[in-house]
């Protein structure tokens, strides 16, 4: 099996005095889960894994539970605590923060408790930790696996990671085109756009965003002007309105804007897709739900 860098650095920190909670985030399907698991194989003591991402997401309660489990498994040595997918959980990080703060009150009568966790929304995760745990975790990125990841992990030469992006789930089916674009809509794209950028802001016009981001990976790597996007898009308001639906597409890691004052105009933005397989998503057989 292929381990990134960053099981690396997770095992590292977890063989060390605990000191801090270690946050695990980025996008969605890049491994974070899997990292996680092999750190939990890897660690010395005893674990206890147990993820938010349930039918109805669970409240503050199922944290203080799991929490309850990890200082039972403590008593006989260090222990591990991974809670997954936390940012779906209401005032999640009060209730964590509650919880550190009274471990680190009692440690030093009480063997270590480690505690990662992990969260696929960039920006509740940024919101949560900033303002509630500061002082109080370090952060690990997990981005995109790179070409030389992929290129070791699965042999692909640059054209493939061009195309089809640093996705590892998908990577074995890009053989089978449909296949792996129904992967990549129902697993990555969609839960993106109906759940993530819904979470980050209030969405007056539901229809807008999937427009947007279907104009966007049409535009992929060209500059182009807010005025252009919102001739081009139905009901869009204005370029104040489209330029607020780009930032949160940026903060929920499905797409992201470069920006350079040299050469560029405040009404321009270079549309960067993570990559130029969401052009061939569009445009295969000219058929997506995300454009309607």
């Amino acid at each position: 099996m292929f381990d990134r860098s960053q099981l690396n650095v997770l095992n590292q920190r977890l063989k060390e005095k605990r000191r801090f909670m270690q946050v695990l985030s980025e996008p969605r399907q890049v491994g974070k889960t899997t990292l996680a698991k092999r750190a939990i194989e890897s660690f010395s003591g005893r674990s206890h894994y147990a993820t938010a991402d349930q039918t109805s997401a669970p409240d503050a309660n199922w944290i203080v539970q799991q929490w309850e489990i990890g200082r039972r498994l403590r008593q006989t040595g260090p222990a591990l605590l991974v809670l997954d997918e936390v940012h779906k959980i209401t005032r999640w990080s009060e209730a964590v923060k509650m919880l550190w703060d009274e471990d680190s009150f009692h440690n030093e009568t009480a063997h270590d408790l480690h505690v990662v966790l992990l969260g696929s929304s960039q920006f509740l995760m940024h919101t949560s930790t900033t303002s509630s745990l500061t002082g109080r975790f370090e952060l690990i990125k997990v981005p995109h696996w790179s070409h030389t990841e992929m290129h070791t992990a699965f042999g692909w030469t640059v054209e493939q990671y061009v195309l089809f992006g640093g996705y590892p789930g998908a990577a074995t089916i890009i053989g089978e085109e449909e296949r792996w674009r129904t992967y990549m809509l129902d697993t990555v794209m969609e839960p993106a756009l109906s759940k993530d950028v819904l979470q980050i802001t209030r969405i007056d016009k539901p229809a807008l965003p999937r427009r947007l981001f279907t104009l966007g990976s049409r535009y992929s790597g060209q500059i182009l002007s807010y005025q252009k996007m919102v001739g081009q898009l139905q009901d869009a308001g204005n370029t104040n309105t489209v330029s607020h639906y780009t930032d949160k597409f940026a903060t929920s890691l499905i797409r992201f804007e470069l920006r350079c004052q040299a050469t560029l105009q405040p009404h321009q933005v270079v549309v960067a897709s993570v990559s130029l397989r969401f052009r061939l998503l569009l445009s295969h057989h000219n058929k997506i739900d995300l454009v309607t």
